[in-house]
């Protein structure tokens, strides 16, 4: 009888000991890309993760990082690996562009809430069935290309050339940048590519150079993002050059060397945190990560790569402290009311400046997120605000 009894229980028993570990903690499936061409990116946002709170409103939080080694197809296979084996609550990743568009499809089709750390507007924009789950931190290219074109047109720039990756990230810059030039008079005269990988663009750079432009953009991140601006240099080039907020690490100060002096570019306030006026808006947050970074990993390491994925915490946190009131974790209710609170967040002051999104606006960043920078003396130097 007693046997009978056990046997009739144990599936409803079986069912209490899933249920207990559905809602036991908060799972986040984090997507980087450590190593590969965009390491120099990834490594700090891997690092990131490891200074973050493991409990949010007093639920645990387990984070489960993997990395994409820069590769678009192991982006897609480690999304879909963190949903369906690790059955996670959100995605945070990726590093760049091109794995962050791949990976929208495996977010909209489990209805999973994605934080990507990524700067194409593509990856949020147009806010569509798909990206109705998708979220990001980083300025978009858009957002930047006005504060680029701002300071061409005061600076005197009347012809700009153009040279970025062969991929969603160079595509999306000249897209963005392109419309903005035209509407500011500024002549677009050559518009060219060179791939992550590539060891050399005298070809792209001999082409650039025989348009004889005022200033040349180049829509690169990390290192690889050195290459032109030191072709450039060998050729004599003479005129302004303009790199996107993608380079703005150490890592490339040190690969561009004196070949990077009197760049221009626009980039997030955590750059240059210490130089901003303590009535920034932006600069309490922005210390706040650069302190725990450091303290953890040496005086002058941290990044604003680092700081993407700060802030996806910070979004995170914020969400899943409303969430937490309406579902539990594990749940295709809680995934749904985390993107609600996602989309509903206001005033969130984070390491890059301050958050209001909306439902056509899944960024949520405003002119306090950007300053234009120059390299003086190979380091970063705030020049003021971004027009």
């Amino acid at each position: 009888m007693k046997k009978r009894f056990l046997l009739a229980a144990l599936p409803a028993m079986l069912s209490l000991v899933l249920a207990t570990n559905a809602y036991a903690q908060i799972k986040v499936g984090v997507n980087v890309s450590a190593t590969g061409p965009a390491a120099s990116l990834g490594i700090p946002e891997k690092n990131t993760f490891a200074l973050l709170p493991k409990e949010i409103a007093g639920k645990k939080v387990e984070y489960i990082v993997l990395d994409d080694a820069s590769d678009t197809t192991t982006a897609v296979k480690n999304a879909r690996k963190l949903i369906a084996e690790d059955k996670v609550d959100i995605l945070i990743g990726s590093t760049i562009t091109p794995n962050s568009l791949a990976m929208v499809d495996v977010v909209a089709e489990n209805e999973t809430p994605m934080i990507s750390m990524a700067a194409s507007s593509a990856i949020i924009s147009p806010i569509d069935s798909k990206r109705y789950w998708v979220f990001k931190t980083p300025q978009n290219d858009s957002h930047m290309s006005t504060a680029i074109t701002g300071h061409m047109n005061d600076a005197g720039v009347k012809t700009v050339a153009f040279i970025g990756f062969a991929d969603a990230y160079g595509e999306g810059w000249y897209k963005e940048f392109s419309k903005i030039a035209e509407l500011r008079k500024l002549k677009v005269v050559a518009n060219e590519r060179f791939a992550r990988s590539d060891t050399s663009v005298t070809g792209q750079i001999l082409k650039i150079l025989a348009t004889n432009p005022d200033a040349v953009l180049i829509a690169g991140a990390g290192t690889p993002a050195a290459l032109p601006q030191k072709t450039l240099k060998e050729r004599g080039y003479k005129g302004k050059i303009y790199q996107t907020h993608g380079v703005a690490n150490n890592d490339f100060l040190r690969v561009c060397g004196k070949d990077c002096e009197g760049t221009w570019l626009p980039a997030g306030p955590l750059l240059v945190a210490e130089q901003l006026s303590n009535d920034n808006p932006v600069k309490k947050s922005a210390m706040r990560y650069v302190k725990a970074y450091e303290k953890e990993y040496g005086a002058g390491s941290v990044s604003t790569f680092g700081g993407h994925a700060w802030d996806a915490s910070l979004l995170l946190e914020s969400a899943a402290t409303v969430a937490l009131k309406k579902a539990q974790p594990g749940s295709k209710e809680f995934r749904a009311a985390l993107r609600t609170a996602l989309e509903n967040t206001v005033n969130l002051p984070v390491s890059h400046g301050i958050v209001n999104m909306t439902d056509t606006d899944h960024l949520g960043f405003d002119q306090r997120s950007r300053v234009m920078v120059q390299i003086v003396n190979g380091k970063w130097k705030l020049i003021g605000q971004a027009n």
